[in-house]
């Protein structure tokens, strides 16, 4: 029986399961997905890669306000993974690995999805991904023929090579996830951190899938950031870790702002889970395209040490002195995407609302209500003009906040619709400097992107302000 130090901490689960094979459809959504990637396209935040030679499919590149929206979600996760635990470390592993590796895990022989070509244009698909028309037929959606050659086994990972021959010998892999280099690496981690079972490794990093039909924006992708940890417990205290796991995971989407409405748990059904798992859920968001994986959750038992341990002939077992036993750990494993779970934030921060004007009407506004630790942008400070008595005051506001919070200085355009810009990246609040600022009481205007509320504090409090409002960010 495993003592209480096996165990983990009481907790209690929140989230919503459904069945395995629940219905996927996504029903009527608040926005489109060809709206977000008109609005990251025109707000710089993700577009297509090297677009001025007509793109790559499945290949896009992250803009001032998207590169940091992905840098904050890789903070907050490590915050929540790392920072906050005494019982997880970070690990960050080399890409390229001895190919051996991947013999090991199984990714050579089975790392696998159907491909089938089009008899008519030769286009090829992901057999799987093709869906049928109202009479159940399935056909090519380049052409319309309904006749494709039979499936055959696509292996997804990228080769390349080291070193100047381009041989078998010189062969390598760019790796597919993240995970492996954590079994590897466990020996010499645990032994170096001084960690006792249970404990985990993180490591966030970039993994490489030669899918065959790149599809939905960023949601599947070649090149992409995984954040991983791989948890590794007692045999026998695994399935509790796999629940305490599922709601941590959950509860992370949640607290940072995700409506639980738009999340569920779906368990994988037996003929569904991965040759290393003895249980897997996703947990599923719901996209304007369909309820869809967001994060992974799985029980791989002891496969991928034990299997490393066959494959390299070095012992991968842990000598627990507590128990005074020695075992092969079970591992249980969150694996989150950086580029989908950026795109989730969005989809689910996107809203259109009402706003007064100046002329005392109202007009639409698009906001992204973004968790402020998510935001890319936490303050903006405006100008009422470019008076040049206006100017110099809130220049020095901006260099007053940017010490503590990411901040941008925007004088471009009719206040009103600087506002409406902020509003349309998710920047939680705007400092005004006006003339009543600069000739009278030394106070500037803060607007809530939420609520639009207002209130006027004196700059010697505008920090301590906002810094109430803005935890940690």
């Amino acid at each position: 029986m495993a003592s209480a130090a096996h165990l983990p901490p009481a907790f209690t689960a929140t989230h919503t399961t459904v069945d395995p094979h629940a219905d996927t459809t996504a029903g009527e959504h608040d926005v489109t997905m060809e709206t977000i990637v008109e609005l990251c396209k025109r707000r710089g935040i993700i577009f297509q890669s090297s677009e001025i030679y007509g793109g790559l499919r499945g290949a896009w590149d992250f803009g001032p306000l998207g590169a940091a929206l992905k840098d904050n979600v890789k903070a907050a996760w490590k915050r929540a993974m790392l920072q906050l635990r005494d019982d997880v470390v970070q690990l960050d592993a080399s890409i390229l690995m001895h190919p051996r590796v991947w013999e090991a895990s199984g990714h050579v022989e089975g790392f696998t999805d159907p491909l089938v070509e089009c008899t008519n244009c030769n286009q090829r698909w992901r057999a799987d991904h093709l869906e049928p028309n109202k009479a159940g037929e399935i056909f090519c959606p380049n052409c319309g023929n309904k006749e494709f050659t039979d499936p055959k086994a696509f292996n997804l990972m990228f080769k390349t090579f080291v070193g100047p021959t381009e041989d078998t010998s010189a062969q390598v892999w760019m790796r597919p996830e993240t995970a492996q280099a954590m079994f590897v690496d466990f020996a010499h981690v645990q032994l170096t951190s001084r960690q006792k079972i249970p404990f985990g490794i993180a490591q966030v990093g970039k993994s490489f899938r030669n899918e065959i039909t790149p599809r939905n924006f960023i949601f599947r992708v070649r090149e992409f950031e995984q954040m991983e940890m791989e948890f590794f417990v007692r045999p026998g205290t695994d399935e509790a870790w796999h629940d305490y796991w599922i709601t941590q995971r959950w509860n992370w989407y949640v607290e940072h702002g995700m409506r639980p409405e738009n999340l569920r748990i779906r368990p994988h059904a037996v003929d569904e889970l991965s040759h290393y798992a003895k249980a897997t859920v996703d947990v599923e968001y719901r996209f304007p395209f369909a309820w869809s994986e967001l994060e992974g959750i799985a029980n791989r038992t002891d496969f991928d040490l034990r299997r490393h341990s066959e494959f390299s002939g070095r012992d991968l077992s842990y000598f627990d002195q507590a128990e005074d036993e020695r075992y092969v750990p079970y591992v249980i494993e969150p694996a989150a995407g950086v580029d989908r779970s950026a795109l989730a934030f969005l989809v689910d921060a996107y809203r259109v609302d009402e706003a007064p004007t100046a002329s005392g009407k109202v007009e639409r506004r698009t906001l992204l209500k973004l968790h402020p630790s998510l935001a890319p942008i936490k303050v903006a400070v405006l100008p009422l003009s470019r008076n040049d008595k206006l100017v110099p005051t809130a220049r020095a506001v901006s260099d007053l906040l940017k010490t503590d919070f990411i901040t941008q200085y925007d004088d471009a355009g009719a206040i009103g619709r600087r506002y409406r810009r902020q509003d349309e990246v998710g920047t939680p609040y705007c400092v005004t400097v006006d003339f009543e600022t600069v000739e009278d009481d030394r106070k500037v205007t803060v607007r809530d992107r939420d609520t639009m509320g207002q209130d006027r504090v004196a700059i010697d409090q505008l920090v301590g302000y906002l810094t109430e409002r803005l935890p940690r960010c």
